[in-house]
């Protein structure tokens, strides 16, 4: 069966690792993929983030980072651009998500970055997803 939004479906294994209180999990890999998993690390919501060169394909192991309580620090992930309605943002028009408590994944031409990111870089996107 082939994927038509792989992105979506990364997204979702995350969501259902926080769900069910994992704090490891394995997707498959590609670069866009690996390029989302660094800006969660980078921001805090991972505590780490590595690709294992298992066969057939890549795979992407990553750590979700848990708080002293077991409780995760991602809440909430969700797709925003798909492929059946790409959304875009210029660098005056991507605002803090929850007042600079979330972040905005974004793909610009400098590669993918947080909405943070991009502010101070002065570019825009296509907005993948948001993180709270």
């Amino acid at each position: 069966m082939s994927c038509t939004d792989p992105i979506a479906d990364f997204i979702t294994i995350i969501r259902n690792g926080v769900s069910a209180n994992r704090t490891k999990v394995e997707a498959p890999w590609s670069r866009e993929k690996e390029g989302i998993a660094k800006v969660l690390l980078s921001e805090g919501y991972l505590s780490r983030c590595e690709v294992l060169d298992t066969k057939p394909a890549k795979t992407l192991s990553i750590t979700i980072k848990v708080g002293e309580k077991g409780e995760a620090a991602i809440h909430s992930i969700d797709r925003v651009s798909t492929p059946g309605r790409r959304q875009y943002a210029g660098r005056k028009e991507l605002k803090p998500v929850i007042r600079g408590f979330g972040i905005a994944i974004v793909s610009t031409s400098q590669g993918i970055l947080s909405d943070r990111a991009c502010r101070e870089r002065k570019v825009g996107g296509e907005v993948l997803c948001t993180v709270t």
